[in-house]
């Protein structure tokens, strides 16, 4: 079972807010408040439970628990490398490595994020559910985000939609690219293939890519980009980067070029969102793993 309690002190302005209000305007979802509603324990206001249509006043305290029954135990628990770069009781913040993917599927049921995450959760003898709210390709490396629970999760996954989680990636790009871009081509899946993606002005979804170059390695004609987006579809960094002339190196669906690095050099660089649960403002970098920092 996993619990997670919150308690709220009212302030004048929560003053005649129901319960229902007050938390909604904290994140919290319909189907969050319909959960605590079936819990008798779920929503108590100064010791005494209550009901979301109970109006709250100033000075009181509402405590608020969150029981989930079932975690993920059907996610193997294998001793694989875990990098957290920042760990509280709500949230995870990881720096995932090349060549991993973050959920197990046909053919990866042992070797993906998942998996080291429940080891780790396994050795501290604590029950856990798999919530990644950023993800990222098998390939590709850098940060992302874990929710602890489902307030956290309820609250990054809106604020995902809303695009007020802002991330910065980091790549190498094959050619020299012109000082900043903007891409906005639509992106559709290529009929016939279950991954690939392509640029489609007829059937695709909209995609926009901003692009600012950092440097340039003239001898191995690299360009090392730093890149933000407005949307995130599949591939978008990498569709739209081959759309313009520079796709990225060692990428085996795009740009199957392995002389300088055996995967796409692309990296989540930054990542910058407001805590969950505090509203505090949080802000994490991670540097470049070995292979691409040799391409500079």
């Amino acid at each position: 079972m996993i619990k997670k309690t919150i308690e709220y002190h009212i302030t004048d302005s929560s003053q005649d807010c129901t319960v229902e209000e007050f938390l909604k305007a904290r994140g919290y979802s319909h189907h969050l408040v319909v959960h605590l509603k079936k819990d008798p324990q779920g929503l108590i206001v100064d010791h005494i439970p209550v009901y979301t249509v109970h109006r709250l006043q100033a000075g009181e305290r509402l405590r608020v628990t969150l029981t989930e029954e079932e975690s993920s135990h059907n996610i193997v628990p294998v001793p694989l490398p875990l990098s957290i770069v920042y760990e509280d009781e709500d949230i995870l913040v990881i720096d995932k490595a090349a060549g991993v993917p973050v959920h197990p599927s046909q053919g990866h049921h042992d070797n993906t994020l998942a998996n080291a995450v429940a080891w780790y959760y396994c050795q501290k003898g604590e029950p856990f559910t798999y919530r990644a709210i950023n993800r990222l390709d098998r390939d590709t490396t850098g940060l992302l985000i874990l929710a602890k629970h489902m307030l956290s999760a309820c609250v990054l996954s809106h604020e995902m939609q809303n695009r007020n989680i802002k991330r910065e990636y980091r790549a190498m790009v094959c050619g020299r690219t012109m000082e900043q871009g903007c891409i906005r081509s639509p992106i559709a899946r290529v009929s016939g293939s279950t991954i690939e993606r392509a640029i489609d002005h007829e059937h695709g979804e909209s995609a926009c890519t901003h692009y600012r170059r950092i440097s340039y390695n003239e001898s191995l004609d690299l360009s090392y980009i730093s890149l933000w987006l407005e949307t995130g579809r599949t591939h978008q960094i990498r569709v739209h980067m081959k759309s313009i002339g520079h796709p990225l190196p060692g990428d085996f669906l795009y740009h199957p070029d392995y002389r300088h690095i055996k995967r796409q050099p692309l990296h989540s660089y930054g990542l910058s969102f407001l805590h969950p649960v505090t509203g505090r403002s949080m802000e994490f970098t991670a540097e470049l793993p070995q292979d691409m920092a040799c391409l500079l």
